[in-house]
C-alpha cells in the first residue's frame, strides 16, 4: 500500500509542473518531494514523470495514474480533513494575496471578528495588484478578479464586480454631463495600462435593458494602477472609470459625481481562491468559508454593484 505522501507528492507535482512547487504547497523540501515520487514509481514498476534540468512532464502512463487516483485522493484527504476538524482548532500563517484596494477598503475591516474567531491564525497579507501562483508561491488563498484559474486551483465567487464613469464635480464645472456613452470620447480621460499585457482596455458600458455600448475616453492621463486614478479623478483632472465600491464613498461625500447613472461596465465575479485538494489545512478552510459568509450576510455584494435601486 502507498503513502500518502508519497501519492500526493506526485498528484501536487503533477498539477503545479514542478518538485519545487508542489514542495512549497506541501510544507516539504524539494528533496523529499523528488525522493516520495521516485519511491512511488519505483514501488510500482513505471516511470511516471519525464525529468530534464528545466521541465517536469508526466508520462503517458503518468497521465493515466494521475486520472485514475485524484478523485479518490481527494476523498481520502476529505475523510482525514473532516476527522480533523474534530480535534484541531485553526492555527498557523495565513499567507493571502488581494489588491490593495479591496483588500484595505474591504477585507481588512472584517479582520477584528475573523482573529476574535480564530485567535491562532497569523495572518500575512500581501496587497499588490497582480494574479499570484498559489501553490508555486505559498500562498493560502487569494481575492480578486479576472483570474486565470491555473491547474490546481479552484475559485468561489463572491460578488459581481460594476465599474461606472465618475469625475470630480469642478471638472464637471460648466460642462454638460454626458447622456450617451459615445460622448465621453469629448472628455479627458483618466485611463489604466495594465501592467501584464501594457494595453488600454476598452470598457463596455451597459444599462438596465440590455443594450451595450463602448466608453472611448480620450487618453489625457494614463497610470497603472486604480488608486492613481480614483487620486486624478478627485483632483480634476478628467473623467474616469471606478470599481463602484471604491466610488461610492466619494459620490456620498460629493468629492465625485457620477456620469451616466443608468449605465456601468460588468466587469465579472470578484472570487476567493485556493488549492483544488480537499484536505485544506483547517486555516485556510475557515478563511474561505468567513470570507464568503461576510460577502452574503453583509452588504459588500450591494456595494460592489453598480445598478442603481
Amino acid at each position: 500500500m502507498e503513502t500518502l505522501a508519497n501519492l500526493e507528492s506526485f498528484v501536487r507535482s503533477a498539477e503545479s509542473g514542478g518538485f519545487s512547487a508542489a514542495a512549497r504547497g506541501l510544507k516539504l523540501t524539494p528533496a523529499a518531494v523528488s525522493r516520495n515520487v521516485a519511491m512511488l514509481e519505483r514501488n510500482l514498476g513505471i516511470r511516471l514523470f519525464h525529468r530534464s534540468t528545466r521541465n517536469l512532464t508526466l508520462t503517458e502512463e503518468g497521465e493515466r495514474f494521475l486520472r485514475a487516483i485524484r478523485t479518490n485522493l481527494d476523498d481520502l484527504q476529505a475523510a482525514i480533513a473532516d476527522v480533523s476538524a474534530q480535534r484541531d482548532e485553526p492555527s498557523g500563517v495565513l499567507k493571502v494575496s488581494m489588491s490593495p484596494t479591496l483588500g484595505i477598503g474591504f477585507v481588512m475591516p472584517l479582520l477584528p471578528d475573523f482573529l476574535k474567531r480564530f485567535p491562532l491564525i497569523r495572518p500575512e497579507w500581501h496587497f499588490e495588484n497582480r494574479q499570484v501562483d498559489l501553490i508555486g508561491e505559498g500562498f493560502d488563498a487569494a481575492i480578486g478578479g479576472g483570474f486565470e484559474l491555473l491547474p490546481g486551483m479552484v475559485s468561489r465567487s463572491l460578488a459581481r464586480l460594476h465599474l461606472i464613469a465618475v469625475a470630480s464635480p469642478s471638472y464637471m464645472e460648466g460642462r454638460v454631463s454626458p447622456s450617451d456613452p459615445v460622448e465621453l470620447a469629448n472628455m479627458d480621460g483618466i485611463v489604466l495600462r495594465r501592467d501584464r499585457t501594457g494595453r488600454i482596455p476598452v470598457r463596455m458600458l451597459r444599462n438596465s435593458a440590455g443594450e451595450e455600448k463602448p466608453a472611448h475616453l480620450r487618453e489625457r492621463i494614463v497610470v497603472n494602477d486604480p488608486a492613481a486614478m480614483r487620486q486624478a479623478a478627485l483632483l480634476g483632472l478628467g473623467v474616469t472609470i471606478l470599481s463602484a465600491p471604491v466610488a461610492q464613498p466619494l459620490l456620498t461625500s460629493g468629492k465625485l459625481v457620477r456620469l451616466l447613472p443608468d449605465w456601468y461596465v460588468d466587469a465579472g465575479p470578484v472570487s476567493i481562491y485556493y488549492a483544488s485538494r480537499t484536505l485544506l489545512p483547517a486555516k485556510t478552510r475557515v478563511f474561505v468559508d468567513f470570507i464568503a459568509e461576510a460577502f452574503r450576510q453583509g452588504r459588500l455584494t450591494e456595494s460592489f454593484a453598480g445598478v442603481l435601486g
